[in-house]
């Protein structure tokens, strides 16, 4: 049984690191890096790597059910 949510990453699992490698666009390496540095939630780990301007999967799907996200604030 898997303990491992969809939005861990597992270092254990050879598959789940190639595909979180292969998601992230890193070396194997690179992740077990992240991993390390800021724990396996894969959100926290995409914002370490792509560093803190770049915006996660979670963000470009919120912004794009909100309209008008595009726009700057006054």
């Amino acid at each position: 049984m898997a303990d491992t949510a969809p939005d861990r990453i597992d270092l254990m699992s050879d598959a789940s690191l190639a595909e979180w490698a292969k998601k992230l666009d890193v070396t194997e390496s690179q992740l077990k890096d992240a991993v390390s540095q800021v724990g396996d939630r894969a959100t926290d780990v995409e914002m370490h790597l792509k560093g803190t301007r770049s915006t996660t999967n979670d963000d470009r799907i919120e912004a794009a059910g909100a309209g008008g996200a595009g726009e700057p604030r006054r």
